[in-house]
């Protein structure tokens, strides 16, 4: 069975695109932690509470979006999302004339706030895109596209601000991020997009939350992702700093290894998106979260090994890429073929909310890396890969088989 159809391609390829963005803006954030350790002589701690910043403001926007997009459209909430995201990024500007931190927390804040609703708005309308036997499929299809923006952000910092760190190299990189989105905006005001909007039957926020609630598959899946995205961004987060450790490098030269990684995370995402169309997308899942676990615990056990610590690291973006999109298919697939299928726009937002992982994790691994040392703190990681473990061989068990 085909994952998209024809009279669809044309919304799914601009809503694609969104995903790329949002790869750009996620993993530029994750070099930040580096830039501001060596600019403003910070402690781990607190330079992660950019992911604090960051992954907060998803939380705190997924509902208001979800519920924005109920009752307007799909590409009101795109046109959102993009406004808050440009102006978020041309803050840095302000931020960097006033030399101040909390000012780049703020502007942080703003542009997640708009990737939060661009996510809350991308999810679902790709799901919907078709059949829902080929959905989980579809999505990962979409978001194979987020490494891709990923590989373009570690570019940009790579040259732009870690080669030459400084307030105005960070500040000047996002600023000019800024005026592209602000073009992309424009443009999209000119097409023409499908509505997209919820059919009207309404019963009732309450009630919808206690039928997703009684709903176990989606109640794990929500768990699931909060502890996966705590995994993904810390792991990332804190790619460059071990890397400096354990290779004896500079920020600009341990980007590569980080860029590697994501290079990885993207093609093997690609890999898995094949693998599932004769492989459960639960079944790889649970393949990946046993292997994602064991490449943590090398890192965590592993100072002073080298390249073979490296080589883990890597690994562990490579098995771990179809997590997300896989969690969110999974968990949504039965409430979009359930009685009440409305339920899967606000069940969306609550697995966007779970993103909320990688603001309250983060800084807990930050706090073990500054009491223990950077690998110990990879035990956060480790757990969190376990959870995700457990979701998949639950949902291997329930037979929730959406094929992808």
């Amino acid at each position: 069975m085909k994952a998209l159809e024809k009279k669809y391609l044309l919304p799914f390829a601009l809503v694609t695109s969104l995903f790329l963005l949002l790869g750009l803006a996620n993993n530029m954030t994750d070099t930040l932690l580096a830039a501001f350790k060596r600019i403003m002589d910070m402690s781990d701690a607190q330079t992660s509470l950019i992911q604090f910043a960051f992954y907060g403001s998803y939380f705190c926007f997924a509902l208001p979006a979800a519920i924005f997009i109920s009752r307007h459209s799909f590409k009101s909430g795109i046109i959102l999302g993009l406004l808050l995201y440009a102006a978020g990024a041309i803050l840095f500007l302000p931020a960097a004339y006033a030399a101040s931190y909390g000012f780049y927390l703020v502007a942080i804040y703003i542009m997640a706030g708009g990737c939060s609703v661009l996510e809350t708005t991308a999810n679902p309308y790709i799901l919907s895109m078709g059949s829902p036997e080929t959905a989980t499929r579809r999505l990962n299809i979409a978001q194979s596209f987020n490494p891709i923006g990923s590989i373009i952000g570690i570019l940009m910092s790579k040259y732009f601000i870690l080669k030459d760190i400084s307030l105005y190299s960070v500040s000047g990189t996002y600023a000019s991020l800024g005026l592209v989105l602000i073009a992309i905006l424009v443009a999209i005001l000119f097409v023409k997009m499908p509505a997209g909007r919820d059919s009207g039957n309404r019963s009732g926020i309450l009630a919808s939350f206690g039928r997703l609630f009684r709903n176990r598959l989606y109640r794990y899946g929500v768990v699931a992702q909060f502890f996966y995205v705590g995994a993904q961004i810390g792991v990332w987060s804190f790619t460059i700093r071990i890397v400096m450790q354990e290779l004896g490098v500079l920020e600009a030269q341990a980007s590569t290894i980080y860029l590697i990684t994501i290079i990885g995370f993207c093609l093997s995402r690609f890999i898995y998106t094949w693998l599932m169309k004769w492989v459960s997308p639960a079944k790889l899942l649970l393949a990946g979260g046993v292997l994602s676990t064991l490449m943590t615990a090398v890192v965590v056990l592993g100072a002073g090994s080298g390249w073979l610590l490296i080589v883990a690291l890597v690994l562990i973006s490579f098995f771990m890429s179809l997590m997300f999109p896989t969690i969110y298919g999974l968990s949504l697939g039965g409430v979009a073929q359930s009685e009440h299928p409305d339920d899967a726009k606000l069940g969306a937002s609550g697995l966007i909310m779970a993103i909320l992982g990688g603001a309250l994790l983060t800084p807990l691994q930050g706090l073990v890396s500054d009491n223990s040392s950077i690998y110990m703190s990879y035990i956060i990681p480790a757990i969190c890969f376990v959870v995700v473990t457990l979701f998949a061989a639950y949902a291997v068990k329930t037979n929730r088989r959406i094929y992808a």
